[in-house]
This record gives structure tokens, sequence and C-alpha cells, in this order.
């Protein structure tokens, strides 16, 4: 501990993301990355701008980008705000929108940076506890509050709320904002974006997107929020105090194409799938128990063998998953679906962990 530090940094439990090992021979399932990659497209305008223009400094509003975020989901592009991924943009969404009065509330079991930002602004917060088939249920999110957030599906169980589901929340919480975190929203979720179409677009919904899972563009870094004007503006300004710069160039013109190109999309999001309800049926078969899943990844345990065994035997064997020591969830693990080749290897590998 430096002495140099400010008394915030001193309290702080910082969010521990996924393991990037540096292992030779490797099956890495453990983050949530797209097995497949980028669209040829993306890659393409990527290059393009790799040029002298970097000596200059990026589009700070983003305009290009904005514009062909709105086109896709039939919004106005003062509608749409940008970040360096999502990440940032729930920090900012965190500071500029649910540092308020009242608590802030999240499920119990959800993405772990929710409680690290509201430590880090200093935002109170109260957890909503999942019920006994680790589903969030809506019914429990009382007003008044300072704000609601939640991912759909959520993470880490892959479990998903239906858009009707989120509208009764929404007509009934009128006076805080309702945010939905749609990281993994592409592999089977309904979406709340067609919510903000048109003249009744509501003032207290914000939806947040990453180009990291579905599109395959997570080390490009490029994220987004979509809602009412008057909730991007606070945004911005927030925004404009911090990094008026977020996105570069490259970061910028890979994002466009990655939005522009749909079927590319749909084709890895639709691989991914299939691969998933393929990947539950042979889990089951050898005796695990997965919850419902409409992400990139399964939540799974089985009832003879500890999650941390389990964990740890797949890593000797360069398979690497996810493994969460909190009570309630210390027996599953959560396995990010990868390729058809990348899951028979983890069941054939799995078959003889438990022979």
């Amino acid at each position: 501990m430096s002495r140099f530090w400010s008394p915030i940094v001193q309290t702080l439990t910082p969010y521990v993301p996924g393991e990037q090992p540096q292992m030779q021979r490797l099956v890495k399932l453990n983050t949530n990355e797209s097995p497949y990659g980028p669209s040829p497209k993306a890659l393409e305008a990527i290059s393009s701008q790799n040029n002298d223009d970097l000596r200059l400094y990026p589009d700070p509003e983003g305009v290009a980008l904005k514009k062909a975020i709105a086109k896709l989901h039939g919004l106005n592009p003062n509608q749409i705000f940008l970040g360096n991924g999502s990440d940032e943009v729930l920090a900012h969404v965190f500071a500029g929108l649910l540092k308020q009065s009242s608590p802030v509330y999240f499920p119990d079991i959800t993405y772990s940076f929710y409680p690290v930002y509201c430590k880090l602004f200093g935002i109170d917060y109260q957890t909503i506890a999942l019920g006994p088939d680790f589903e969030i249920d809506l019914t429990h999110y009382k007003t008044p509050n300072g704000g609601i957030i939640f991912p759909n599906p959520n993470a880490p169980t892959g479990r998903s709320i239906t858009r009707a589901e989120i509208q009764k929340l929404l007509a009934r919480n009128s006076d805080s904002v309702l945010v939905v975190d749609e990281a993994y929203v592409d592999y089977g979720t309904e979406s709340c974006i067609p919510l903000l179409q048109g003249a009744h677009c509501p003032e207290n919904l914000l939806v947040v997107h990453t180009l990291s899972k579905s599109r395959a563009l997570a080390g490009l870094r490029v994220g987004f929020a979509v809602g009412h004007p008057t909730l991007i503006e606070g945004l911005e300004r927030i925004k404009n105090s911090f990094n008026s710069y977020p996105l570069g160039r490259l970061a910028q013109a890979g994002a466009i194409a990655a939005i522009e190109d749909q079927a590319h999309l749909e084709a890895t999001s639709t691989k991914v799938i299939q691969t998933r309800e393929k990947l539950i049926s042979q889990l089951s078969a050898l005796g695990f128990e997965t919850l419902p899943s409409t992400a990139n990844f399964i939540f799974t345990r089985h009832p003879k063998h500890a999650g941390a065994m389990l964990y740890q035997a797949l890593r000797d064997r360069g398979i690497i998953v996810r493994h969460f020591k909190s009570p309630r969830i210390e027996a599953f693990l959560r396995i990010t679906i990868g390729t058809d080749e990348q899951s028979a290897e983890l069941v054939s590998v799995l078959q003889e962990i438990l022979s």
C-alpha cells in the first residue's frame, strides 16, 4: 500500500477479468470471446485506415459510426453514445445516471463490475437475490430506487428475460433509469432496442451493447449505448469531461464495417447457438445440470463433483473455463461456447475426468 494513494484507492476491490493464459496448447473457453473471426469487411476497413492519417485525431463524436448504428436499429444518431468498450460506457452510466440519493438495484449474482463501479463512484447499491432457479425476478425490483441495471441475458448464468417482462418493469419504474446490458443479446435473447424506436421512446430506458462478443472485436474495444436523447446528452457530458477521443480511427472504421455486415453476425451467431445446444445435450448425458442459456456460454454443474475440482482438472489438461468462488455458485463452471472441435475436445476430456 503506497502512502501516495488517494483514500478511495485503499478501499477498492477491483474487477478481476478472465485469465488470458500464455500456455502453448490451449482450449480457451473462459472469457466469452467469439470462436470465429470478425467480419472480413471489418478487417479490410481497419487495414484501410492504417496510414499516415493516424497522426490526426479521430472524430471525437464518431458521427459516421453513430449513423451506422442508428440505421441498423431504426433510431436517430442523437440516441447513440459511443465508448471504448461497453465497460467504459457502463462506467459513464454509473457516474452520470446512477449516482442518485436512493440505492441502485442489480442482481446478487451478475456482472461483477457493477459493485466495483458503485464503490469507485461512491454509489449506494442493493442486490436483489436471484430466484431458486437462478432467474431474475423483476417483481422484486421495487420503487423508489436510484436506478436498475442487469444484463440480459444475465452473466454468468446465461438466463434471459423477455422484452414483455422488461416493458412491465419499465412501466412501473418511471422515476429512475433502467439500464439493460445486452452484451450477449445476439445468441437468442430479445433486444429492448425496439422499445426505443419512434416518437414514444421512453425517457428512462438505456440499452448497452458491445462489439466484443458476437461481432468478434474484443481486441478493438468498441461499445455503445442507445436511449432517449436526454440520457445520451448526459453521458456525452461525462465523456467529454473524461476522454473526448475514446475511439481511434481504426476502431471507428472497423466498427462501422462490422455493424454493416449483418450477414456475418447472423451466420456466426447461428453456429454458436447450434454448438451450444449440442454441448448442453452432451453434458447432460454425462450427468451435468445446465441452466437455460441464450448467451455464448453456459453455466453448468455436476451433482457429484465440485466445481473447483473440475476447473482444475480441465486446466491441467489444457482447457481453461471460468470458476467463481461465491458460495451460491461455487459448484458451477461457466464455459464459453467454442467451435465444434473445441466442444468435442471438452466433452472428451470431461469423460476422462469423470471416469
